[in-house]
Order: C-alpha cells, then sequence, then structure tokens
C-alpha cells in the first residue's frame, strides 16, 4: 500500500470509527508515547537493558505501525500529501548522500 493510500485508510477509518481527529497538540502527545513503546522494546531487546518478561510479549511490528498511524494522522489533518513529501526527501537524500555513506570510515 503506498502512503497516499495509506493516509486515505486512516481518514475513513477515523471518519467511520474515531469520531474525529484528535487534536494536532494531543496527536503529538501519541506519537511522542508510541516511539517511546518502540524504544523501550528495542533497547531491551537489542540492546544492552535486560527485557522484562513484560515485555517480551510486545510486538515490535504492532509498536511501528501504531508510529505510522499516527504520523498518517499528523499529516492528514495538516494538509500534508505524505507520499509527495516522501518522494521530495527520498529525492534530496539520494543527491545529498549518494556517496557520503560509501565514504564514511565509521560505516567499514
Amino acid at each position: 500500500m503506498d502512503i497516499k493510500k495509506s493516509q486515505l485508510v486512516v481518514d475513513n477509518w477515523i471518519k467511520e470509527h474515531g469520531v474525529r481527529y484528535f487534536n494536532e497538540l494531543t496527536n503529538m502527545a501519541q506519537l511522542t508515547e508510541e516511539v517511546g513503546e518502540v524504544a523501550r522494546i528495542i533497547a531491551r531487546r537489542y540492546g544492552e537493558q535486560s527485557e522484562k518478561e513484560s515485555d517480551k510479549a510486545k510486538d515490535l511490528g504492532e509498536e511501528l505501525a501504531d508510529v505510522v498511524f499516527v504520523v498518517l494522522c499528523l499529516a492528514n489533518q495538516t494538509g500534508i500529501d505524505l507520499q509527495a513529501a516522501f518522494d521530495k526527501k527520498m529525492d534530496v537524500k539520494t543527491k545529498r548522500d549518494h556517496n557520503r555513506h560509501h565514504n564514511n570510515e565509521k560505516l567499514k
């Protein structure tokens, strides 16, 4: 599914199940919370912190999907065509970083 279609799916879900979008500040707080949940899993599962039993059943994919959902909500409610913004960003990164990482001694 492309980003534009994903934005439409989220918008339709909000209209059908969600009454309305939370305001932008609430969604920003939700995004921060969801990113924190991703960070907790990554830190414990892949980092040096020990994973608690209660965290072992957490699904990283599901938490990442929560982040994407809230990002799509923020894009929708602020009038951002996230597909166009993403495509533009990839073009900029491709031109700017074409050789940058290949020439980074730290990555060898």
